[in-house]
């Protein structure tokens, strides 16, 4: 898809981070908004207003600024589009879950998808695994990173979107050139484990993670794939992570 050069719109940011990390610890010590002030500002010729607006609705919960933050999704400020993405995962609604899908599908802007994708997973709706799917295939590895965790967030709410979503994160975890990418989809596969019964998409599942413990050349890869077969209790899993202790592999 795009490259990762579209992905910063703030120098420095790191493009692994949480969206708005950096923008909200800058803002810690500052007082709630009041939502009866910040719905107006929505609105506001001036895009800096449209913006802190729409990061006070990442704090605010409140349905009336659902259409509005649907409509910033079409800025042409991208700093406005990623704040709306934002507030909207905190602001959910069907409306806001066809109005981000269609979005990843367009934005230019990588630093705008990631905080799409990250919605979806917060929105918890299922019409998001499909596009979630894509955006972990062939995205840049930011988007491709919370695409995983997101998968995570919906796909073990149904059975059927927990089988859909095992395979892409089986294939993320094999070959994703990222290590970051790998691990949140060793995590991500971890949770999904715990919704399945013990069947051939377990055991693969399960297949992937040994695998990743053993072969990963990244350190925290395979600490991420040993902390998904510890927490699920794994008996194939427990063995090899004693038996690599044993050995001083791991």
């Amino acid at each position: 898809m795009q490259s990762d050069d579209n992905l910063s719109v703030i120098e420095s940011v790191d493009q692994f981070d949480d969206p708005l990390d950096r923008l909200e610890a800058e803002d810690a010590n500052v007082p709630s908004p009041d939502p009866e002030e910040m719905l107006p500002k929505l609105s506001d010729e001036d895009p800096s207003q449209r913006m802190l607006a729409a990061r006070a609705f990442c704090e605010l919960q409140d349905p009336r600024a659902i259409p509005l933050l649907i409509q910033l999704l079409e800025d042409i400020c991208p700093l406005v589009r990623v704040s709306a993405a934002y507030a909207l995962g905190r602001n959910t609604s069907p409306e806001a879950v066809t109005a981000l899908i269609d979005l990843l599908g367009r934005d230019w802007n990588g630093y705008v998808r990631k905080g799409i994708v990250w919605a979806l997973g917060n929105g918890g709706d299922r019409a998001s695994v499909q596009p979630l799917i894509h955006a972990l295939r062939t995205d840049i590895s930011a988007v491709r990173l919370w695409a995983a965790s997101s998968l995570a967030q919906i796909a073990k709410q149904e059975y059927e979107d927990a089988i859909a979503a095992m395979a892409p994160l089986i294939e993320g975890l094999r070959r994703d050139a990222v290590a970051a990418v790998r691990g949140n989809c060793a995590w991500a596969i971890g949770q999904l484990c715990r919704e399945l019964p013990s069947n051939v998409v377990y055991a693969t599942a399960i297949d992937a993670l040994l695998e990743a413990l053993v072969e990963d050349e990244d350190y925290s890869v395979k600490e991420d794939a040993k902390s998904a077969l510890l927490r699920l209790g794994d008996p194939r899993g427990m063995q090899m992570i004693e038996d690599l202790e044993l050995e001083g592999l791991i």
